[in-house]
């Protein structure tokens, strides 16, 4: 399984909007290694969020990488919006390029545009073999452990066996867990194979944010230890 370091990726859906710089700043000093940036198109998923102008502000304060999930029918066409605008990881659904060349070519327009890491996405009920013919092409895989959406929803532990899947295949790169993900859920994520943790209420909803995040990683780190 990989032994890269684990990295804590909060969740902006769930920080006060109206005060989103100062948010950055917060979560940043909190010891955020990466900001993961929710984009919605309310037709892939039942909600809508930010486009590339909000997350080029974002990254106009940000001093960390912004790790960006877009949740849209058509990420190719948004693609060069996405780059320009700040975002270090790009990550699209499989489920809207479910045949591997159409895979391809999304992932063949992200590197077109600059993206440094490309990331697949797959959601709870995909099996994770739909991912399989692009994994040599990709920098990160995020599976689902809820449906997507919306934040603060229950985490689904059955989706475990797709990270363990993973790195039984070989799969080096980063493998990242989105929902759901909290002090109790993450070390399974972890010993999982899991190494990017996605959180958003369990972080933003602490009373003590540095704590917590350092409590993330510190359970991390442990459970990492635990691997096979």
């Amino acid at each position: 399984m990989s032994a890269a370091p684990i990295t804590i990726s909060p969740s902006l859906l769930s920080c006060d909007f109206g005060r989103i710089a100062e948010e950055v700043g917060r979560v940043e000093r909190a010891g955020a290694d990466w900001l993961h940036v929710d984009v919605m198109d309310a037709h892939f998923v039942p909600n809508l969020t930010i486009g590339p102008p909000v997350v080029k502000a974002i990254h106009g304060v940000a001093t960390v990488p912004l790790d960006v999930h877009l949740m849209i029918t058509e990420p190719a066409r948004y693609a060069a919006d996405f780059a320009k605008a700040g975002a270090h990881v790009l990550t699209f659904h499989i489920e809207v390029a479910r045949e591997p060349e159409a895979a391809r070519e999304v992932i063949r327009t992200f590197r077109g545009e600059g993206i440094e890491k490309v990331g697949v996405s797959l959601n709870p009920d995909t099996p994770i073999e739909s991912v399989a013919d692009v994994l040599d092409e990709v920098d990160l895989v995020l599976v689902m452990s809820v449906f997507p959406g919306f934040g603060g929803q229950k985490f689904i532990a059955d989706v475990l066996p797709k990270t363990r899947w993973l790195r039984t295949a070989g799969y080096t790169g980063h493998v990242e867990m989105d929902g759901g993900v909290d002090l109790t859920t993450l070390p399974d994520c972890v010993e999982a194979g899991a190494d990017v943790l996605v959180a958003g209420s369990a972080i933003f909803g602490a009373p003590d944010m540095t704590q917590r995040i350092s409590d993330f990683r510190r359970l991390g780190e442990e459970a990492a230890g635990c691997r096979p």
